[in-house]
C-alpha cells in the first residue's frame, strides 16, 4: 500500500469518527471561549462590604468615603455591631467587613496608631487579595493625610511634607502580567494543556477503536482469530499479507496517525497562540519559528501518549476518563499555580514523564516572558527524550500484543 493511501485511511478513520472530531476541534474551539469566559474582566472589582464605624467622627466618615471611592471594594452596608457584620458575610450578603475602632479620630490626634481590622472570604483568593488591596489602599491615604497634616502643624511646609510623609516610595511596575489580570496569568498554561488532552484523547481514541474492531473480527473469523498473532496486520487492513510486510505496514499506519494529528495540532495551537492570545489580549513575545521549533516534540510526545493510551485501555470510553482524570494533577505540577520548589521531588519527577509540564514552562518563558531559545532548552530536550520513551514503550507493547 502506498503513503498515500495510508495517509487517505488514516484521515478516514479520524474524520469519520464523530467522537473524535467532535473532541480534537470541537474541544479545542469550545475551551478557547469557555475557560477564559468567567475571567474575561481579569480582576474582580466593586467587591461588595459592610463597615461597622464605631468612632462616627468626621475623618471616620472620611475613610468611608476613601473606601468606596476604591476600584476594588464598594460598600453596601453601614452596621453598628461586629455581630450584625459577621452574620451579613455568613449569610453571603457581603464580601467584606471593615471596622473602624472607637476613639480613631482621638488617636490620630495623639499620633497613636489606630487598628484597623479588615475580614475577608478567604475561601477566594482573588476576592480576598482584592478587598484586602482596597481597604489598605485607604487606610494608607487616611494615614498619609494625617501624617502631612500633623507636619503642617509644626510648620513644615506643604510641598516638603506631602514628599517626606514615607520613608520610602513604591513603584510597582508588574513585568510579565502587566494587566495583572488572572486570563494573562492562567490562560497561556492551561491552553497547553487543552492541546494535550485533546490530542491524546483523540489518538486514543482512534486507537481503542480501531482495536475494538479488531476485537469483532476476531470474535466473528475464527480463521481471522487463528492467524491474527502472526500471519496479519494489527490495524485489520493487511489481512492475507506475511507477517513481516503486515507488521511494516501496521507501523506505516501508525507513523502517519502520528502525522496527520500533528498537522491538525499545528492549526489548533495556531489558532491558540495566534488569533486567541491576540483576542484576549495575551502578551505574545516569541518568534513564530520558535514556537514551530518547540511545539514540534511536544505535539509528537503527546500522540505517543495517547497510542500508548489506545492499547491499554479495555474499552475506548475510558480514554476520556483517564484524561479528564489526569488533568488537574498536571496543571498543578506544572510549576506556574503552584511554585516547583514547593512542590515533592517525586511528584516533579512523574509529571516530567508527560509534554505538558515541560511544554508549558518552555512556552511560558517564550511567550510570555520573551527568554531567549537557548533558555528553554532544558525543557526542549526533555521532550525529545519524551518521545523515545513513549515510542519505546509504543514498540514494547506492540511487540507483546503481536507475540
Amino acid at each position: 500500500m502506498s503513503w498515500l493511501s495510508i495517509f487517505k485511511l488514516e484521515l478516514k478513520a479520524i474524520l469519520s469518527n464523530p467522537v473524535v472530531v467532535l473532541t480534537i476541534f470541537g474541544g479545542v474551539v469550545f475551551y478557547s471561549f469557555l475557560y477564559p469566559l468567567p475571567y474575561a474582566k481579569q480582576v474582580p472589582n466593586q467587591q461588595s462590604i459592610t463597615v461597622v464605624n464605631l468612632d462616627k467622627s468626621q475623618v471616620s466618615f472620611d475613610l468611608e468615603r476613601m473606601v468606596d471611592a476604591t476600584p476594588q471594594v464598594h460598600i453596601v452596608e453601614r452596621v453598628h455591631s461586629i455581630v450584625q457584620a459577621k452574620q451579613q458575610f455568613l449569610d453571603g450578603d457581603v464580601r467584606g467587613i471593615l471596622v473602624i475602632p472607637e476613639h480613631f479620630y482621638k488617636d490620630l490626634l495623639l499620633g497613636k496608631s489606630p487598628t484597623l481590622s479588615f475580614a475577608g472570604d478567604a475561601s477566594y483568593f482573588l476576592v480576598y487579595g482584592t478587598i484586602v488591596e482596597g481597604l489598605a489602599q485607604a487606610g494608607g491615604t487616611l494615614a498619609a493625610k494625617a501624617k502631612v497634616t500633623r507636619f503642617l502643624m509644626e510648620g513644615e511646609p506643604l510641598v516638603s511634607a506631602s514628599q517626606h510623609h514615607s520613608a520610602i516610595k513604591v513603584n510597582m511596575k508588574p513585568t510579565f502580567n502587566t494587566t495583572g489580570g488572572y486570563v494573562n496569568y492562567v490562560v497561556p498554561a492551561v491552553f497547553v494543556l487543552i492541546l494535550q488532552q485533546t490530542l491524546i484523547m483523540g489518538v486514543g481514541l482512534v486507537g481503542a477503536s480501531l482495536a475494538e474492531e479488531r476485537k469483532k473480527q476476531r470474535a466473528n473469523s475464527p480463521s481471522l482469530h487463528h492467524h491474527s498473532q502472526s500471519h496479519y496486520s494489527q490495524d485489520h487492513c493487511s489481512q492475507g499479507k506475511p507477517s513481516s510486510t503486515a507488521g511494516l505496514e501496521s507501523w506505516r499506519r501508525l507513523l502517519a496517525r502520528v502525522v496527520c494529528f500533528s498537522g491538525f495540532y499545528y492549526i489548533l495551537g495556531a489558532y491558540y497562540f495566534g488569533w486567541s492570545f491576540d483576542y484576549y489580549s495575551v502578551a505574545r513575545l516569541a518568534h513564530p519559528l520558535q514556537l514551530f521549533i518547540f511545539v514540534t516534540p511536544f505535539l509528537l510526545a503527546a500522540c505517543m501518549v495517547g497510542v500508548v493510551l489506545g492499547m491499554l485501555v479495555p474499552r475506548r470510553e475510558l480514554v476520556t476518563v483517564v484524561v479528564l482524570m489526569s488533568s488537574m494533577p498536571l496543571i498543578f505540577s506544572a510549576g506556574f499555580i503552584w511554585p516547583l520548589e514547593m512542590i515533592p521531588t517525586p511528584l516533579i519527577w512523574l509529571s516530567n514523564l508527560f509534554p505538558s509540564t515541560p511544554a508549558i514552562q518552555g512556552l511560558l518563558q517564550l511567550n510570555q516572558m520573551g527568554a531567549d531559545f537557548s533558555q528553554v532548552t532544558p525543557q526542549y530536550f526533555l521532550l525529545i527524550g519524551q518521545i523515545i520513551l513513549w515510542a519505546l514503550l509504543v514498540y514494547v507493547l506492540r511487540r507483546k500484543q503481536a507475540s
